[in-house]
């Protein structure tokens, strides 16, 4: 329950200071001194088209880290625009994909491995999220499995932190907010509370299925794609 509580804590970060604050701690957690999230256009070729950056990359290197020149060449960043599963990089991963060069200059600064993942968004936006270290990943595989499951829930619940508070406030006031049937905020309000979908259905006399069914159309209405996000947007959105 505390680990989820971090969870929901990113998630219903009030602003962009605390959202950053949570997110470094976090990344600590999971043993990686170096986070980065930011929201980009998926036609991305330039800084000004990144949103806010939040993290804690040195200042000097995330400013040419963002250049056109990086932004196009850069092979994670390519992985990233072609799969929504998380993976990870390391000097090899530079090399088979023909930009030693950027590894050699991103090592020095503590980026010599991460694990990174894109979630894609609505309005033609994806959330990029990385963790980056000098120390080596796990070699077992269980480990590396488990470290990437834990960057895909971490992402789930910046996501909507990030969307709250990096888009121009003008573009989030425009958006109505979608209206949950009583039904479906308590399905939401159980989710919260970490109760499984045949816990939930025990819990509200209805059939496992039928919480999946109403599952669904949250997702539809909140524009998710999973139960906690759902639930974790629908609280900061104030609809529970």
């Amino acid at each position: 329950m505390q680990l989820l509580q971090k969870y929901l804590d990113i998630s219903q970060s009030p602003d962009q200071d605390s959202f950053r604050r949570r997110l470094i701690a976090f990344a600590h957690y999971m043993d990686f001194p170096l986070v980065s999230a930011v929201l980009m256009s998926n036609h991305a070729r330039a800084l000004e088209e990144y949103s806010p950056y939040v993290g804690n990359r040195p200042t000097d290197f995330h400013s040419e880290s963002v250049d056109t020149k990086n932004v196009t060449t850069d092979p994670v960043l390519a992985r990233l625009r072609q799969r929504g599963v998380p993976f990870y990089y390391d000097q090899k991963f530079y090399v088979d994909n023909g930009a030693p060069e950027l590894w050699e200059h991103a090592a020095p600064w503590g980026f010599r491995t991460g694990i990174c993942v894109a979630l894609q968004l609505s309005d033609d936006k994806t959330f990029l999220l990385g963790l980056d270290r000098e120390r080596d990943l796990p070699a077992d595989e269980k480990d590396l499995t488990r470290m990437l499951a834990d960057l895909q829930f971490l992402a789930a619940h910046a996501q909507d932190a990030a969307c709250r508070l990096l888009l121009p406030a003008h573009i989030e006031a425009a958006k109505p907010k979608p209206k949950l049937t009583p039904k479906e905020r308590e399905i939401l309000l159980r989710v919260l509370e970490g109760k499984s979908n045949w816990i939930i259905g025990q819990l509200i006399n209805v059939s496992e299925n039928t919480v999946r069914f109403h599952l669904k159309n949250v997702f539809k209405k909140l524009d998710v794609s999973s139960r906690v996000v759902a639930a974790t947007k629908a609280s900061s959105l104030g609809i529970l």
